[in-house]
């Protein structure tokens, strides 16, 4: 089954408005036609509103950086997947390790994030990977697979071949400027298609687009793209600037073009 790539750019804690609007007019005007990927950006909450009004009738497609799982209530500082459709969003990144590290979340709670968002309507990205210590010790597959089986608990086999995305994003290539070889990417990748393959059924396997996040960039995107279960990338700093979006976007895009899968 061939895959359609798939590209986000998690632009994180960074820019305002104004910063927002003029890249996303960048972005589009890097492409005189739609890619053949597609291509998610997911800026600031306070952003949102504004690249949706400037995405919208384009490719572009909007997601957020994070959800609560309740749909209202006394929940400071927090926005709900209603919120996230009301303003035009299609994507919710889960998971990311910026959230685990830094601000506590669990697997448990990774859990009710993903489920709210997919039982609201919304595609999820959700995040997996190890940190540099597990890796040192041969726990990769242990870490990842442990947060798969949680995240995932009860999701539905249609529901994720429609709307679910996975990105593996080892902890310790994420803003380090280190990223994972193209072997070591298709490796986990391969054992997270094994473990669909047990969990949903090939089929449904075989539809779910895997993500690599981690220092891609547009110097090594074609590599990475090019290993048979790479299906796009999350992408963190690079999606900053536009031309180096737009580069990984077209070396994702054209990856899967070509790949016999």
């Amino acid at each position: 089954m061939k895959r359609r790539a798939i590209v986000a750019g998690n632009w994180k804690m960074n820019g305002t408005v104004e910063q927002a609007a003029a890249l996303t007019r960048q972005i589009l005007a890097t492409f005189p036609k739609p890619p053949a990927a597609e291509v998610v950006l997911c800026p600031p909450f306070t952003a949102l509103g504004k690249v949706a009004e400037l995405a919208r009738g384009s490719f572009l497609l909007l997601g957020a950086q994070n959800v609560h799982w309740e749909g209202r209530g006394a929940f400071t500082g927090e926005v709900s997947v209603p919120m996230l459709k009301e303003l035009g969003c299609r994507y919710c990144v889960v998971g990311h390790s910026e959230r685990r590290q830094l601000f506590g979340e669990t697997d448990a709670s990774i859990h009710k994030r993903l489920a709210a968002v997919l039982a609201g309507g919304l595609s999820g990205i959700l995040c997996v990977g190890e940190m540099l210590e597990q890796r040192q010790q041969g726990k990769t597959w242990e870490v990842v697979e442990t947060q798969l089986r949680i995240a995932l608990d009860g999701v539905d086999s249609a529901v994720a071949a429609q709307r679910l995305v996975i990105a593996y994003e080892p902890v310790w290539a994420i803003g380090t400027g280190q990223n994972a070889t193209p072997a070591q990417a298709q490796e986990v990748q391969a054992q997270i298609r094994t473990w669909l393959v047990q969990r949903f059924g090939q089929m449904t396997a075989e539809a779910i687009r895997i993500q690599y996040g981690g220092s891609v960039k547009a110097e090594n995107a074609a590599e990475l793209m090019a290993q048979p279960d790479v299906d796009g990338a999350l992408v963190g700093g690079a999606s900053l600037e536009a031309t180096t979006f737009a580069s990984i976007v077209e070396e994702a895009a054209d990856s899967k073009r070509h790949s016999k899968r």
